[in-house]
């Protein structure tokens, strides 16, 4: 028998004007133009919570895009309290009160850097404060540019200073719990994953890691695992039959999630 790397499935609920969708990451904007969206579902996030709790998925997110998303969200949060994390508009002023609604981490980007995209490390001192560090999820979601891949914030519309490196894992790891990354380029299109940002966080490696973006098969997600030598977690969203989706069943997810794959 021949041990093929596994990885293990986080599952997300989008929230967009209070519904669950899936949208292109691409298409976000603060001009008023709608985006692109895969998938709208008549499904509450409390049915999706439920769904993900009866299947004992833990470490999944809720990201509320934009506002008008925080009733959904703690919805999800109450359905399965201590089960997934939330982000979306989170600072040190709401931290502690999304971990009182249920959350297990709350996950941040943008409430990290100035109108500039400057990073403000006494803001990440103040979130360390409020929730602990065991609570904290940093957001790395980024774009490919001439520097290799740059964070994103505000929705991944505004580019800041901070370079996804090795250098910059190491920096921040003292203080978060774990990192999750967007390939916001790929987000949404069903297109294939950003593989050699996968083997680069897989490559690192110290923390639990979460990369989402582009998954459109099974093939995609053992790719997410050989890339990112089986420690680097995914998030499969419009691929996914559960959104809509033909490319990955839930149940195949599910099930990989309860045993290595082999062959």
């Amino acid at each position: 028998m021949i041990f093929v790397m596994s990885c293990r499935f986080r599952p997300c609920i989008d929230l967009h004007e209070g519904k669950v969708k899936q949208i292109v990451g691409s298409s976000l904007r603060d001009d008023g133009t709608a985006p692109r969206a895969n998938f709208v579902s008549e499904k509450t996030p409390a049915w999706f919570a439920e769904t993900f709790r009866s299947d004992n998925l833990t470490g999944g997110h809720v990201i509320m895009l934009g506002k008008g998303n925080e009733h959904a969200a703690k919805e999800a949060l109450a359905t399965w309290p201590g089960g997934m994390q939330v982000g979306g508009g989170i600072c040190p002023g709401n931290a502690a009160a999304w971990i009182a609604a249920g959350a297990s981490h709350v996950i941040v980007t943008s409430a990290l850097f100035d109108g500039s995209g400057k990073f403000l490390p006494d803001i990440l001192d103040k979130l360390v404060v409020e929730v602990g560090k065991e609570n904290l999820v940093i957001d790395l979601s980024c774009r490919c540019t001439d520097r290799g891949w740059t964070v994103a914030m505000n929705r991944w519309q505004t580019m800041t200073e901070l370079d996804v490196t090795a250098a910059t894992l190491d920096s921040l790891a003292p203080f978060c719990d774990e990192f999750l990354i967007h390939a916001a380029d790929v987000e949404g299109l069903c297109g294939g994953i950003d593989v050699e940002l996968v083997a680069l966080l897989g490559g690192w490696g110290k923390v639990p890691v979460t990369y989402a973006g582009g998954a459109a098969s099974m093939d995609d997600v053992r790719l997410v695992a050989d890339a990112g030598r089986g420690i680097v977690d995914v998030t499969v969203g419009s691929a996914l039959d559960l959104y809509g989706g033909s490319g990955v069943r839930y149940a195949d997810l599910v099930a990989m999630g309860r045993s290595s794959i082999r062959t």
